[in-house]
């Protein structure tokens, strides 16, 4: 199904029947992605008395109780209530799932032991673009980025000035294939979340980041119509599946 949208003076294009799921899917066990020093998802059958919730088990249903955290097991969508003392909800913060987003790939700078995703190097792979969702594809990009334990590997993130960069581009929602936008070990500063959602001044609270993200290489940098939807889990995150559609 192709629908049209305006995006400025731009009437644009995009074909629903062509997804792009940049998810990354969560399963049981130690091969799911995981980060922050926590053990491994877990879905089993539910038991109770007698009762095991497994058809091969001899239930008439199956009936799974899963274990996760949203922050440290796939991809997941965070508002501003990640790191502020009042409850804030991820599901109370869109009003609509359909963004002009553009995806972009770059290779985060070396500074030190660190790996840092700069304002510089945003402001050349943007060029003139404002759009409302950024897609950050970073290098290298394999398939490993699916089942990686990130615990104590210091992975990319992204520098304060980087974020002062992007809320200046208008850049309201920030999608990233890393575990987080800030530093593994920071002492709590968190410098890159607070810089993106104003928490010096004017509090960005329609603003998300997704992070866990991954963008095969199949996927072309460029134009996209993303679709950002998320489990309505009254949360400060949810687990997302972000779906990019191909501008024409």
């Amino acid at each position: 199904m192709i629908i049209s949208f305006q995006i400025g003076k731009r009437r644009l294009e995009a074909d629903l029947d062509k997804p792009l799921d940049i998810s990354i899917p969560l399963h049981a066990g130690p091969n799911n992605v995981n980060a922050w020093y926590v053990g491994p998802p877990q879905i089993e059958p539910h038991r109770e008395g007698d009762f095991t919730g497994s058809v091969q088990m001899g239930a008439s249903t199956n009936f799974n109780d899963i274990t996760f955290n949203p922050h440290a097991h796939g991809t997941h969508t965070e508002c501003l209530g990640h790191i502020t003392p009042e409850m804030e909800s991820v599901n109370q913060t869109l009003k609509r799932f359909f963004f002009h987003a553009l995806l972009i790939t770059l290779t985060p700078e070396r500074v030190g032991e660190d790996a840092v995703v700069s304002g510089d190097l945003l402001q050349k792979a943007l060029g003139r673009y404002r759009p409302e969702a950024l897609v950050v594809r970073t290098l290298p990009n394999t398939r490993a980025k699916l089942s990686r334990q990130y615990s104590h590997s210091n992975p990319p993130y992204f520098s304060e000035e980087a974020m002062t960069f992007l809320v200046a581009r208008g850049v309201e929602h920030l999608l990233v294939d890393l575990p987080s936008v800030d530093r593994e070990k920071d002492g709590g500063k968190l410098l890159a979340h607070r810089a993106f959602w104003g928490m010096d001044g004017r509090r960005r609270t329609g603003a998300t980041i997704t992070e866990f993200i991954f963008a095969g290489n199949d996927i072309e940098d460029g134009e996209y119509l993303l679709e950002l939807q998320f489990a309505p889990f009254e949360n400060d995150a949810s687990p997302s599946r972000p779906v990019l559609y191909k501008i024409h």
